[in-house]
């Protein structure tokens, strides 16, 4: 086999993708850390509360709900002759989420109780580093507001049970009762004070507030072990939330490498695509056609130059895919066997829970040759559930041609995956490419 040759830029871009998933561990804070690059390069927010002043040719973003953030560029050309050129992925990702009474004492420990987000594999949340990180609304005179929180230190796990206790978990793998045996252990009980007010107060003493202060917060587990470059050389990167955090970041960077496009330009990053965008800032929601139709309204397009727009218009639904694992052959469609490090895959279902048709891959691929970058095609084994994405809603939603694309990956849903450098800057610049045609 050939030595996979990594350049500085590959290197640089999967470095860069790795100190974005590690600052954001969650979607709140994915979303901060977007806006954060987002206004380094000049992007004015707008807000959904507010008329809309928008100068033609500008960069703008809105953010809804927090976790969910659209940005774009304006084209030089009219939106009715060139449409927009979008792409969508998530800030969301399967884990374990804190419960509104999160902490309960027993045996001497503070345990925490959390529900399962979406569906992660569970037993990669055993024996690792895990803290907590979302976002904490506090009581203030004017009423509450918002506060990011993330603990830096590990300050829970999930201990694995002994094997001399559970002798077959090797033959018949862990298993665990979601509601038993999930608990977090977050400390030893102190005296005199209960279970929850010592979270609570660990929390107030992070925020600065006090602990009476703190009316709701939504947290998420994760896993404080940095993201890392491994492979004899160097070839993979290794991090959390690589599903869909590395899309959302591949978009995001080929819309600020983007300058003056003739079409107008849209990055769209939802939150709950891993329980199914049914929600104000899903996919499912109106926030992308809200978008849409205010950017048109603005400029003063009117409705028959929007519904031109769209039907000039292109989406790129940016997800993960499913790289071929050696390990377990029979879990792939013969001839559908994608390679990590060899492209951005073109995922196709029949029973369209993919987006893409035969049209809307061309278009992909002519894409990937216009950017000199390698493409895969991808199909799910016809007797295995196929999972989905925003693509078919968004589609759906706008009536716009759609095409289901991403990255190759190991281990997805695992609180450690895996992929390949090489795949990270080829999606930047076929996506770079998709916003400058």
């Amino acid at each position: 086999m050939n030595k996979t040759l990594i350049d500085a830029q590959a290197k640089a871009q999967a470095q860069d993708l790795l100190n974005f998933i590690d600052a954001s561990p969650s979607p709140w804070h994915a979303v901060n850390t977007v806006e954060q690059r987002l206004l380094s390069q000049g992007f004015t927010q707008l807000h959904e509360t507010q008329a809309w002043q928008i100068n033609p040719a500008g960069s703008y973003y809105v953010i809804r709900g927090g976790a969910s953030i659209i940005a774009l560029r304006l084209g030089s050309q009219a939106l009715a002759e060139t449409g927009f050129r979008m792409v969508g992925a998530h800030t969301d990702s399967p884990g374990l989420r804190l419960k509104p009474n999160a902490a309960y004492g027993n045996d001497g420990l503070v345990r925490i109780g959390v529900e399962v987000y979406g569906g992660p594999i569970l037993a990669t949340f055993t024996d690792r580093d895990l803290s907590v990180a979302g976002r904490v609304n506090v009581r203030t005179a004017k009423g509450f507001e918002t506060r990011l929180l993330k603990f830096d230190d590990a300050v829970m796990r999930l201990p694995n049970l002994a094997i001399h206790m559970n002798r077959e978990v090797n033959d018949k793998g862990l298993v665990l009762n979601k509601q038993t045996e999930l608990p977090l252990i977050f400390g030893e009980s102190e005296a005199g004070i209960e279970a929850d007010k010592q979270f609570l107060n660990h929390i107030a003493g992070a925020l600065a507030v006090e602990a009476k202060d703190i009316l709701t917060f939504e947290l998420t587990v994760f896993d404080t072990q940095k993201g890392v470059f491994w492979g004899a050389n160097q070839e993979f990167i290794a991090d959390s939330q690589l599903d869909n955090l590395a899309s959302c970041h591949a978009a995001l960077s080929a819309l600020l490498a983007t300058d003056k496009p003739k079409s107008s330009c849209i990055c769209a990053l939802f939150d709950h695509e891993e329980v199914g965008s049914e929600s104000a800032a899903g996919a499912s929601g109106s926030f992308l056609a809200d978008v849409v139709s205010r950017i048109s309204n603005a400029l003063q397009s009117g409705e028959e130059a929007r519904l031109q727009a769209m039907a000039q218009s292109f989406f790129i639904s940016a997800d993960m895919a499913h790289a071929y694992h050696p390990n377990h052959p029979s879990a792939f469609e013969p001839c559908h066997h994608v390679l990590v490090n060899k492209g951005p895959v073109i995922k196709t279902n029949a029973n369209q829970r993919y987006s893409t048709n035969a049209d809307t891959a061309a278009r992909f691929i002519t894409l990937c040759e216009k950017a000199n970058v390698p493409y895969q095609q991808y199909a799910h084994r016809t007797d295995l559930g196929c999972g989905s994405t925003i693509g078919p809603i968004v589609a759906s939603n706008l009536g716009v041609p759609s095409v289901d694309i991403g990255s190759p990956m190991w281990a997805m849903h695992s609180i450690r995956e895996s992929a390949g450098v090489l795949d990270h800057g080829y999606m930047i610049a076929v996506l770079k490419a998709m916003f400058n045609s």
